[in-house]
């Protein structure tokens, strides 16, 4: 089962009016729009929906399979798109008609074996219309007319789309029905796959050295210390998504929705090399997404004492704003302690779902401000007069205050709530609403 929406890859010939078309379907104007041919050079994702049905959109740069240099780059990264998607859009200019680029794309498209949907674009009125006839002649279908400029026939167009779309799963409002959600996130080769083998107690995930074996995430209900999970392997997130070059682009976009969808994020980490940017990014990534995060250091046979030393400073240096995550040891491949993973879950689940009661909250907050009150500032001292729990999963604070607190109180607040009622494995979020001044 797919944990995230379907993709639709939009492909076609330079100025057919692709990006005009997003827009159009977005029902707002994302896409850059030129009559420059070209202006579209790398794949650009956007979230539509619909119908009531969500899906993802890509607007790639102008296909031309004949292009050489800057331009046959803009049509490999086309071609990545559609072999990451679900459907194609094809987008072809009816008032020009069938050109031989238009056909050499349609070879390629037939051979992906994705379904397709021909929008003969740049259908302004009835007489237009025969024009896009003419395009049943490159056998993909019948061509749906549309204009994207005037929005002409668009609806039509997205009822062919959606049909020719996976249905994306439903979305689960309800709390603790089914499996927890696990996912496995990371670094390309860091023994995400080789965990999960490990808990399904079978091959389930493609494990080989060379890094990147895994794009799509994978689903896999593991019977693990008793109970039923749902784990989700992910691709390797290999460097900020805007970066990321072919299938690494949609590898990096599914994982950020497989995050999304989880409750708990396994960030698998090698112990036996140093802790990098792209680790920490990643823990960093969880935890605004408000998911739990535990730490895995994987590949713990491969760690000596020399190494756990530095590993130990990396640690103090670069997880100091993340010390309440749990953090185990664990070797994916042989099963080394990998039943202690369930235990740092638990932790992570409970600290993510604890409330505390307002009339509680507000004594620990009046006890907090006697003993340790804001600093004053320009001969004012904002205090804290009331504050309520807003929500869990991940725990959520509003303080209402008399003035803007500073970030630095802020941090020494949520470090206190942390001491007193714990959140161990999850991140906590305070919002504060200065009391605004009454005009006279």
């Amino acid at each position: 089962m797919t944990t995230s929406p379907p993709v639709l890859a939009v492909v076609g010939r330079p100025n057919v009016g692709k990006s005009t078309l997003v827009n159009r379907m977005l029902g707002r104007r994302a896409a850059v729009v030129e009559d420059t041919p070209g202006v579209t050079r790398d794949r650009v994702s956007y979230d539509a929906v619909w119908n009531g049905r969500t899906f993802t959109v890509v607007d790639t740069g102008g296909w031309n399979p004949d292009a050489q240099g800057f331009a046959e780059r803009i049509a490999e990264q086309a071609e990545i798109a559609v072999q990451a998607a679900d459907a194609v859009l094809f987008v072809v200019d009816a008032t020009v008609g069938i050109t031989d680029a238009d056909e050499a794309v349609v070879r390629i498209l037939l051979r992906s074996g994705r379904p397709v949907v021909l929008a003969a674009n740049k259908v302004d009125d009835q007489r237009a219309e025969a024009e896009a006839a003419a395009l049943w002649s490159l056998g993909l279908g019948e061509p749906q007319p549309v204009s994207a400029l005037h929005g002409r026939g668009s609806g039509d167009l997205l009822d062919v789309v959606l049909d020719a779309l996976p249905e994306a799963p439903a979305e689960d409002f309800e709390e603790h029905t089914g499996p927890r959600r696990i996912a496995l996130v990371g670094k390309p080769n860091v023994g995400k796959s080789s965990l999960l083998n490990q808990l399904a107690g079978s091959v389930r995930s493609v494990v080989d050295d060379v890094a990147g074996t895994t794009v799509d995430p994978v689903d896999e209900m593991v019977e693990f210390a008793g109970r039923t999970w749902q784990f989700i392997d992910t691709a390797g997130i290999r460097r900020r998504v805007k970066e990321a070059s072919g299938h690494e682009y949609y590898a990096s976009l599914r994982t950020n929705t497989a995050i999304d969808r989880a409750e708990v994020a396994v960030v698998l980490i090698d112990a036996s090399q140093p802790l990098s940017e792209q680790d920490t990014r990643i823990i960093s990534t969880v935890a605004d997404a408000g998911r739990a995060p535990v730490i895995a250091f994987n590949k713990w046979d491969l760690v000596d004492e020399e190494r756990r030393y530095y590993l130990d400073k990396e640690i103090e240096r670069e997880l100091v704003r993340v010390q309440w995550a749990p953090r185990i040891n664990i070797a994916a491949r042989t099963g080394w302690h990998v039943d202690r993973l369930a235990r740092a879950l638990d932790t992570a689940l409970e600290g993510w779902e604890t409330r505390v009661p307002t009339g509680a909250l507000n004594a620990f907050l009046g006890r907090l401000v006697a003993e340790h009150p804001h600093p004053v500032r320009g001969g004012k001292q904002p205090k804290i007069m009331f504050g309520t729990q807003s929500s869990t999963a991940p725990p959520e604070f509003v303080l209402f205050t008399s003035g803007k607190l500073e970030d630095q109180y802020l941090r020494f607040v949520e470090r206190r709530l942390r001491k007193d009622y714990g959140f161990a494995g999850s991140p906590v979020h305070i919002q504060q609403r200065p009391r605004k001044r009454r005009s006279r």
